[in-house]
């Protein structure tokens, strides 16, 4: 095996930290979706949505923000914010700065649902993932993680890629 070409297979520990890491983020996922649900009828996905509107300045960002954040769609997004700006828990405003920009807001329903089901949200989270972990492993893992996360959003997001163009014969 040379040193530049890529190894074919996984070893017993990187297989194994992979099949941990999968089965952890479906497990919480699981809960965290019927947690959100019973609490506040909301997704997973609308969830990130409002928390990441409630934790920016203002409480408003750019759509290709928001996109790139929670990783989502352009068409997924809109669909998203279209029904959370219907349940009048966002609006969405053009962008002072930018005609076709567009800036999501969270409104005052908005924080009003956050709050009623963030403390479920972290007693969820709590009970499933950190009071299983000692505080030094706790640190570890944001590390751990945080590194992964970095590597990964090296590769540019989809919201900055372009756009591929519809043909006449795609119509």
């Amino acid at each position: 095996m040379t040193a530049n070409r890529p190894r074919q297979t996984l070893d017993a520990a990187e297989l194994g930290a992979y099949f941990a890491l999968i089965e952890v983020g479906s497990l919480v996922r699981h809960a965290v979706e019927q947690q959100l649900r019973d609490a506040g009828d909301l997704s997973y996905v609308q969830f990130q949505l409002l928390a990441t509107l409630g934790d920016a300045p203002g409480g408003s960002r750019r759509m290709t923000e928001l996109a790139d954040g929670v990783v989502i769609s352009r068409s997924g997004l809109t669909y998203q914010v279209g029904l959370l700006e219907r349940a009048g828990l966002l609006v969405r405003e053009p962008a002072a700065d930018d005609e076709r920009g567009v800036v999501v807001s969270l409104t005052d329903s908005g924080r009003s649902v956050l709050g009623a089901v963030f403390p479920g949200h972290v007693e969820l989270l709590r009970q499933l993932v950190f009071d299983a972990i000692g505080p030094a492993d706790v640190e570890d893992l944001g590390r751990v993680l945080g590194v992964v996360r970095d590597h990964m959003r090296t590769v540019p997001p989809r919201s900055a890629k372009p756009r591929r163009r519809r043909r006449a014969s795609d119509d």
